[in-house]
């Protein structure tokens, strides 16, 4: 059979194929802000926080390879990849109500509070690894090659605007009069209300995404270039795990720069609102209710906001940087300025001015969640893409987990429960992926050979 080359498709079918990523992303985002603040409202403690914050990985480990492999074998009236973006949404859309009620929910059932908030928060991340891994398997789904810089960049302005969204909805409705200080074990009235809307806007985005977009056909996908009927089968689930002996080579190397980029990340959305409480407001770290702290996490939300925000200008320059002068050097640059931009949240005392620290994690932001995608789709053949996108999510997950255990200890054994400390960490962790960006990652042109051979892997 002849192959054949997938169309390219126009700005506005790319951006309804991902409009649902706004949705979620404006989840996460109410989520990174104010995850950790509504734990220690319902009475955890600065050392135990990266360890509730294991949920969001230890979720996205088991649920996402398996999401991309069943997305790859699956196929109904919905299409291939959209029942689970539905499925994500309902249930998401659930924990995102639930988890700010959590010590309502705790006066009914008369269970402990803490345990109710982490049963919550693991059921929205679940959700959200759900919905989330075949959004990133439909832009190699249904975008030729040549355009995946594109799809995955239309995805980071979609994701900057939900989470910006997200960020900043708990300040937005503290202006309108809505209180934002919590009585004891409770969480404040403006994050209720902002996880409400945030419910709302996920569903409406994910069923948009739904009505506007047609999949292709599993015998469309046979005469696309990559694909042929010899190859072409149905895997069984057992499959799944002779994939991960299959990892392409640049996948591996991608993995190393991912580690350091998103342990950086997990540190930053955990300890941030610790972090500013201590070294710049002056809090003891055990005052956890006061008007003071809660106006730090209000903070924590603007600041994640601005990062977000920053990221959309430099999403649209990813493609015209990446054709300039590389996609690996593009990558490094910004994970430069990431890493710049989190260490200087240690020297910049006026609170004021923190938002110069946010540009530098914008750009960061912005390529992480583009140019390692927009390499390694390069590398993996059409019919595993959803599987192998799972599988990379591994070096999303990993450094999480491991940033979960020992954070929390290493803030309280040695920085004092001062989490700024441990916010440069992660600062420096970021500028090593920049260097390990430049050192692992081949050209692209000397990278042809590479993935020729791992594509004939995967598929023999």
């Amino acid at each position: 059979m002849q192959k054949k080359v997938k169309p390219n498709l126009s700005m506005a079918q790319i951006i309804n194929m991902s409009m649902g990523f706004l949705g979620i992303q404006m989840a996460f985002g109410l989520q990174n802000g104010n995850a950790s603040r509504i734990l220690q409202n319902l009475g955890a403690d600065i050392h135990q926080l990266s360890w509730f914050w294991l949920v969001a990985p230890v979720t996205g480990l088991i649920v996402q390879p398996i999401i991309g492999h069943l997305g790859d074998n699956t196929w109904g009236f919905l299409g291939r990849r959209k029942p689970y973006f539905l499925i994500g949404a309902i249930l998401c859309a659930i924990g995102l109500v639930l988890l700010p009620n959590a010590a309502s929910a705790n006066q009914m059932i008369a269970a402990n509070v803490l345990l109710l908030a982490v049963i919550f928060l693991a059921m929205m991340d679940a959700s959200i690894n759900v919905a989330m891994e075949p959004f990133r398997a439909l832009v190699g789904d249904m975008l030729p090659k040549h355009q995946g810089t594109l799809g995955f960049s239309v995805q980071t302005v979609l994701i900057g605007i939900g989470a910006v969204i997200g960020s900043y909805l708990p300040d937005w409705l503290t202006k309108l009069g809505i209180s934002n200080v919590a009585e004891k074990g409770f969480v404040a009235d403006n994050v209720i209300y902002a996880f409400y809307f945030g419910a709302a806007i996920l569903l409406l985005s994910i069923i948009y995404t739904i009505i506007t977009t047609k999949e292709y056909s599993p015998k469309e996908f046979i005469e696309f270039e990559d694909e042929n009927e010899e190859h072409h089968h149905t895997s069984k689930f057992s499959d799944m795990f002779s994939d991960f002996a299959k990892i392409p080579t640049l996948m591996k190397k991608l993995g190393i720069v991912q580690f350091f980029s998103w342990f950086a990340l997990f540190t930053m959305w955990v300890f941030t609102t610790s972090a500013l409480a201590t070294h710049h407001f002056g809090l003891s770290p055990e005052d956890t209710h006061s008007l003071e702290f809660n106006k730090a996490g209000d903070l924590t939300g603007k600041l994640f906001g601005m990062y977000n925000l920053w990221a959309i200008p430099f999403a649209f320059l990813l493609t015209p940087m990446a054709n300039k002068i590389g996609k690996k050097q593009t990558h490094a640059f910004a994970l430069l300025c990431g890493g710049l931009g989190l260490i200087s949240m240690y020297f910049i005392k006026d609170t004021s001015l923190l938002w110069m620290s946010m540009i530098g994690l914008g750009f960061a932001w912005a390529s992480i969640l583009a140019m390692p995608y927009a390499m390694l789709i390069d590398a993996i053949p059409q019919r595993k893409m959803g599987v192998f996108m799972g599988i990379f999510n591994f070096f999303i997950v990993i450094p999480q987990i491991i940033n979960g255990l020992f954070g929390g200890p290493i803030v309280s054994r040695y920085f004092g429960n001062m989490a700024m400390g441990y916010v440069v960490v992660g600062g420096i962790c970021m500028v090593l992926a920049a260097v390990l960006t430049m050192i692992f990652i081949k050209t692209e042109d000397s990278n042809t050979k590479e993935i020729e051979e791992d594509i004939q892997q995967v598929h023999f």
